[in-house]
C-alpha cells in the first residue's frame, strides 16, 4: 500500500503565524497557534483596555460580547440565546456539572476516551454530591453502529443522570458518532454532554443538529481564537438551570449573561475571537479542512512507517476531515502518564519537535496535527529522527 500523497502547501499560511521556526510544531491540538493578525487585534483591544478601563469595562462591553456570542454561534450552527462564551470546554463542564442537582444514586455515564480534566470534574462533583462515576470502554477500532450499541446497553435509565462523550476524543484522535448517541439518550430521557473541544474550526459543526442537551467547544484551538475562548451551548429546556462558578453582577440576567459576566476578567481574546474565524475564511475553510487532514494522514503514515507499524494497524480517525491522527508506540514505551510527559519532554528537547504523547488504555501514542504552517518534511524529519531517540530510551 503506498504512502498517501501530501497535500499542496497554502501559499502564504505560514507567515500567519509567529511560530518559532527552528521548531516543527506538529501539536496544534493542544493550545493551537494564534494568528499575528488576531494577535494584533488583540493587542489593540488591549491598549483600549488600559486608556481607559473603567470605560471599556463599563456596561457597553456586555454589548460586545453578545455581538460576538453572536458570530461565534452562527458559525456554529448553535442558537445564540442558548449560547454562553467560557475560558474552555473544561469550563463549561463544570458549569453544566454543578447545575444538574446531582445526588446520591445518580451517576454520570462517561467513556474511556474521555479527556483527563473532564474526567476528574465528573470525580470531583461526585464526590461532592454523592454521585457515582461510570466509564464504559469502547474499543478504538468499533465501528460507529457498535460504538452505540456499547453506549445504549450501558444506560441506565432513572440511575444515569448525564452520559458525556467527545466529538473528537483528545487522547485516540477518533470522531464519535455523537448526533445518534445523543438520539439513543433521549430514547430514555437521559441528557447529553459533548465535549467537542476540538470540533469548532475543524469539523463542520451543525450544534442545533445534534440533539445535545449540552455542547462545549473550544475556538482557540482550530478556530484561530486566543487562548481561553471557548463556548457553552445549552438547551433551552436547561437554560435556566445554569449557575455559574463564580456569580457576578449579572446573576440576576440569567444564562448566557450570568454565565459569561466575570467584572475584571480580560475579555479581549474573546472580542478577538471573530478575527480568527475571518483568518480561517479568508485561507478558505473547506481548503485548511482538506490540507490539514490530509497532512495528519500524511504525517500519521510515514511517522508509522518508520515506526514499522504496518497501516493496518494505525487507527482510522472515523471521518474525513479529522486533522490529528495517532500512532502506536512500541511497546512499554508512553504507558504511563509519567512516561508520555517524559517522552514529549525529549522530543522536544532533543529532535526540536513538539508532539503530543498520549496514554490510552495502557499504551502509548503519538499523537500528530495538521495545521496549515506544517510542511510534510517536518513529519519525514521525525520519521527519521523518532526511531533512534526511543531505541536510546
Amino acid at each position: 500500500m503506498s504512502v498517501p500523497q501530501p497535500p499542496e502547501p497554502i501559499p502564504g499560511a505560514r507567515l500567519l503565524f509567529s511560530l518559532d521556526p527552528s521548531v516543527s510544531h506538529l501539536n496544534h491540538g493542544s493550545f493551537g497557534a494564534v494568528p499575528i493578525g488576531v494577535q494584533r487585534v488583540q493587542q489593540r483591544l488591549r491598549d483600549e483596555m488600559e486608556a481607559n478601563p473603567l470605560r471599556f469595562l463599563g456596561t457597553g462591553l456586555v454589548d460586545r460580547i453578545t455581538h460576538v456570542r453572536r458570530h461565534l454561534a452562527a458559525f456554529l450552527g448553535a442558537d445564540p440565546d442558548g449560547t454562553a462564551l467560557v475560558g474552555n470546554a473544561t469550563t463549561g463542564v463544570a458549569v453544566v456539572l454543578q447545575s444538574l442537582g446531582l445526588g446520591a444514586g445518580d451517576e454520570v455515564l462517561s467513556t474511556d476516551h474521555g479527556y483527563g480534566a473532564v474526567a476528574l470534574s465528573i470525580a470531583r462533583e461526585c464526590r461532592r454530591t454523592g454521585a457515582s462515576a461510570r466509564t464504559l470502554h469502547l474499543p478504538l477500532a468499533a465501528t460507529d453502529e457498535q460504538l452505540v450499541e456499547i453506549v445504549r446497553a450501558g444506560l441506565r435509565p432513572g440511575r444515569t443522570r448525564l452520559l458525556v462523550v467527545d466529538q473528537l476524543t483528545s487522547a485516540t484522535a477518533r470522531l464519535l458518532p455523537v448526533a445518534a448517541l445523543a438520539r439513543v439518550a433521549r430514547e430514555h430521557g437521559i441528557p447529553v454532554l459533548v465535549d467537542a473541544a476540538h470540533a469548532p474550526g475543524m469539523l463542520p459543526v451543525q450544534v442545533g443538529a445534534l440533539g445535545a442537551d449540552f455542547w462545549v467547544g473550544n475556538l482557540h484551538k482550530w478556530g484561530y481564537a486566543p487562548r481561553g475562548t471557548a463556548v457553552l451551548v445549552v438547551a433551552p429546556p436547561w437554560r435556566s438551570r445554569m449557575e455559574p462558578l463564580v456569580v457576578s453582577w449579572e446573576q440576576a440576567a440569567g444564562f448566557p449573561g450570568n454565565v459569561e459576566w466575570q467584572a475584571t476578567l480580560d475579555y479581549t481574546g474573546w472580542l478577538s475571537a471573530p478575527a480568527g474565524l475571518y483568518t480561517l475564511r479568508s485561507l478558505g475553510v473547506d481548503r485548511v479542512r482538506a490540507h490539514n487532514a490530509a497532512l495528519a494522514a500524511y504525517g500519521q503514515r510515514v511517522v508509522g512507517d518508520a515506526l514499522g507499524v504496518a497501516p493496518a494497524d494505525l487507527p482510522d480517525p472515523g471521518g474525513p476531515a479529522v486533522s490529528m491522527r495517532i500512532v502506536p508506540l512500541p511497546p512499554g514505551i508512553g504507558g504511563t502518564l509519567d512516561e508520555a510527559r517524559a517522552l514529549r519532554a525529549r522530543i522536544a528537547e532533543r529532535l526540536a519537535i513538539e508532539v503530543a504523547v498520549m496514554t490510552w488504555n495502557g499504551h502509548g501514542w503519538l499523537r500528530l496535527c495538521g495545521q496549515v504552517y506544517n510542511t510534510p518534511d517536518e513529519y519525514e524529519r521525525l520519521a527519521v529522527r523518532l526511531p533512534p531517540l526511543l531505541a536510546r530510551g
